[in-house]
């Protein structure tokens, strides 16, 4: 597990850019963390790494999800409302998952199990009125060389 510690909004963000930028087709992300803790600021950073325009990045929480379009397609999920993987199913959300774009899930512990086997996971924690703590781990095959690279960033 790698562990970043960022001060500011803008450097949350900067951190999503550079994962970002190395995103791969088929990707899945959790996120995970209390209201506030800068789950989708991560997000909006990511998607700026794909080249979508991070303005119009907002929180899926009453839609469930968002798409934005990009060097790859990011498709953003917020399972905030939902407690189970039948729920994700009847809404077709589980299409979005391991396909040609990099899927986001926020909340996705709240529907345990519904994630494919690999993915990356990142925790994010406020440590301050600005400050982060976020923690990033992989499962699965894949994320070994990601996660090296990622390492370094601190």
């Amino acid at each position: 597990m790698i562990e970043w510690k960022t001060a500011s909004a803008e450097e949350t963000m900067a951190l999503g850019e550079r994962l970002g930028k190395l995103a791969q087709a088929g990707w899945v992300i959790g996120l995970s963390g209390d209201l506030g803790a800068g789950k989708t600021t991560f997000v909006k950073g990511f998607a700026r790494g794909l080249g979508c325009d991070p303005a119009g990045v907002t929180s899926p929480t009453f839609t469930f999800l968002h798409v934005y379009r990009g060097r790859i397609p990011v498709y953003h999920v917020d399972l905030y409302r939902l407690e189970t993987a039948r729920q994700a199913s009847d809404l077709g959300i589980d299409e979005y998952l391991g396909g040609d774009g990099v899927a986001l899930v926020e909340w996705f512990e709240n529907v345990p199990g519904w994630l494919p086997q690999t993915r990356l996971e990142l925790f994010l924690e406020v440590t301050g009125e600005d400050t982060r703590k976020i923690r990033v781990g992989a499962k699965g095959e894949g994320f070994g060389k990601i996660l090296e690279e990622a390492a370094s960033w601190g």
